[in-house]
Parts: structure tokens; sequence; C-alpha cells
């Protein structure tokens, strides 16, 4: 990953289960010593909260289609998401939480059954998001997410 200089990683989407993704894992918590700015969608998100300590399960209903909505509990707003995933982050919504890596909190969350969908450290450059802001047929209302990583990336350089 770093023989590029990246200015930041993305973790993207992926299938698989994130309890048996201990490679990903492994690699997720490398870039987080280094405290690279990092962006995770779907499968990252799930990568990012196993690196962070928070288990994860497969969600009874998963969660697909285009029209799902998620409140970013950072502004308030609520997003109309895309989703295409089977498994969550077990992670608690009532506040910042301690990890190995700094505070970390709930940052996104599903309207529809309270779902984890997004994290944030508080200490680090870091965020993810369980849908799919890149959803080209889907909804655009969370393609801000790329200016955010962007910001992170500048204010890093900086």
């Amino acid at each position: 990953v770093y023989a590029v200089e990246p200015d930041g990683v993305f973790f993207s989407n992926g299938p698989g289960d994130p309890a048996t993704a201990d490679h990903p894992v492994a690699l997720m918590r490398a870039v987080l010593e280094r405290r690279t700015p990092l962006f995770g969608i779907c499968f990252g998100n799930q990568i990012l909260g196993r690196a962070l300590g928070f288990g994860t399960y497969k969600l009874k209903y998963g969660h697909r289609g285009i029209n799902q909505p998620v409140m970013d509990r950072t502004t308030g707003k609520v997003e109309v998401t895309a989703h295409n995933h089977g498994f969550a982050v077990d992670a608690p919504l009532d506040g910042p939480v301690d990890t190995p890596f700094g505070r970390a909190e709930v940052s996104h969350v599903c309207l529809n059954d309270q779902v984890v969908e997004g994290l944030r450290l508080l200490d680090r450059p870091v965020f993810s998001v369980q849908y799919h802001p890149e959803a080209a047929a889907g909804p655009h209302d969370a393609a801000y997410l790329f200016d955010r990583f962007v910001e992170l990336m500048e204010a890093e350089r900086a």
C-alpha cells in the first residue's frame, strides 16, 4: 500500500463475511497505526469496525436497494442511500468509545432498523459508511463523502 506513497487509503466494498476477513483487518490496522487518512465503504466499514475491536453480525434481513434512509448523526441530515449488504457492525450507538486507535463513534445509522451505517474516529482522519455513496444508478445524497475524504487528505498534507 505504501509503495505508491498514498495521500489516503480507500477500503472499498466487496463480498464476504467480515468475521473471516483477517488479512484485510490486519491491513486496516497497519493503515490506522500510520494515521493515514482512510475512507471505508460497505465491506470497508465492516473491516474498520473489526479493526477497532467491534464485532460484526449477519442481518436477519439484508439491506438491499436504492431507497434506504440513513441519518448522518454529525449533521442530522437524512440521506436516501443505496445498499447491498447482509452484515453489519455491532458498535454502541450511545456515544464515543475508546478503541486501540483512539475514540470512535457511530456516525451514520439506518432509520429503518437502527443498524450502524457509518463509523468515524475522533482522533484520526478516518471514517466509513456501510452503504454505497458511489452507486451510479442510485441516489447521490452521499456524494459529499468523497469531498470529506479529499478534505482529510489535504489537511494531512498541510
